[in-house]
């Protein structure tokens, strides 16, 4: 083998050492609001998969948590979770965040990722078939349940419930009533709900579910695969399946306008969010809120302070016109 000349070693070193400075950086100012230069504030919010280690997620940055997958609570019994159980657990997450908001995704599973006790027609396509909300609406109690739990966990802590693959205006709908009917019961002073952006429909019909929902909660990941038709697990074109294609920046654009327009708020909580090509042309977006990995935190927030808030809409502007992802990322390399 050839050894890379003396010159190329030194960069490569260089740049290893710059980069470990700055993320250096970025953790001692993870505690520090997300700020662009020019004044722009976004928020930046922690996924999280379990009620335990909430003060670990804290400790890395995070003003809040933008997404709870509440599958763990799920997978963990032989057979449903009571709503006592349930209960504790939501409870465990809210009280560790101390005052600071909590975005829960309802039972999100079917298809690609079965419960053992609820035994699901197999499906010529899982990723198109009984999925997230579409799943809970078929099995009500299993949704009640889990909403009476949530509610009964609050205790004037705000609390944003957001249920997922809603694609249709009857399933938002539907959800959102057996919440309203709830509420009665379990009065909840400081309470949002909205929608998981998944779905193409969904971006859509943004100005129509604008009107209706709390909030937008954009999964870059299905809305990706969804956009482009390609499975994100498949083993020739996964690699293709890249959220900064100007066809999903459309959509995640859509929802932003139709939110704004109407006084809502939209996150972004897919992998997109924590992707340091994408920090900026989201900001430009005025997407609100961004939701990673809580190890990504520091470095998302320094991500958002190195920015310049009116470039990044110039740059989102541009990236919409673009005709690939490859194109999107070249025009943020030159930046």
């Amino acid at each position: 083998s050839v050894a890379p000349p003396a010159t190329e070693v030194q960069r490569a070193l260089a740049e290893r050492d710059q980069r470990e400075q700055r993320l250096q950086a970025a953790w001692a100012e993870r505690h520090r609001p997300a700020v662009t230069r020019d004044g722009h504030a976004m928020e930046v919010f922690a996924n999280i998969g379990e009620s335990a280690g909430i003060d670990k997620v804290l400790e890395q940055g995070a003003e809040g948590i933008g997404l709870l997958r509440t599958e763990l609570v799920f997978m963990g019994h032989a057979q449903a979770p009571d709503v006592a159980t349930q209960e504790a657990e939501y409870r465990r997450v809210l009280d560790g965040l101390g005052g600071r908001p909590l975005v829960v995704r309802t039972l999100d599973v079917g298809g690609d990722k079965p419960l053992p006790y609820w035994p699901i027609e197999a499906e010529e396509n899982p990723f198109l078939g009984v999925r997230g909300v579409r799943l809970t609406l078929q099995r009500p109690q299993i949704m009640e349940d889990q909403l009476r739990a949530l509610l009964r966990a609050a205790d004037n802590r705000p609390l944003r419930i957001m249920f997922p693959m809603v694609g249709q205006m009857h399933e938002w709908r539907e959800a959102k009533a057996m919440v309203e009917r709830l509420r009665v019961e379990i009065p909840v002073a400081d309470l949002q709900v909205g929608i998981m952006v998944e779905v193409p429909s969904a971006a859509l019909l943004a100005p129509q579910l604008a009107r209706e929902v709390d909030f937008f909660s954009v999964g870059t990941n299905d809305l990706t695969q969804y956009a482009l038709a390609i499975d994100r697990g498949h083993p020739s074109l996964s690699a293709q399946a890249d959220g900064l294609h100007p066809a999903v920046l459309q959509l995640i654009d859509m929802t932003v306008r139709a939110a704004h327009a109407h006084g809502k708020w939209v996150g972004v909580c897919g992998e997109l969010a924590a992707d340091a090509q994408a920090v900026a042309i989201l900001l430009g977006l005025e997407v609100d809120e961004l939701s990673v990995a809580a190890r990504s935190i520091a470095e998302v927030k320094a991500l958002v302070r190195e920015t310049d808030f009116q470039a990044a809409r110039a740059l989102a502007q541009a990236a919409l016109q673009q005709d690939s992802a490859a194109s999107v990322r070249a025009l943020v390399e030159r930046s």
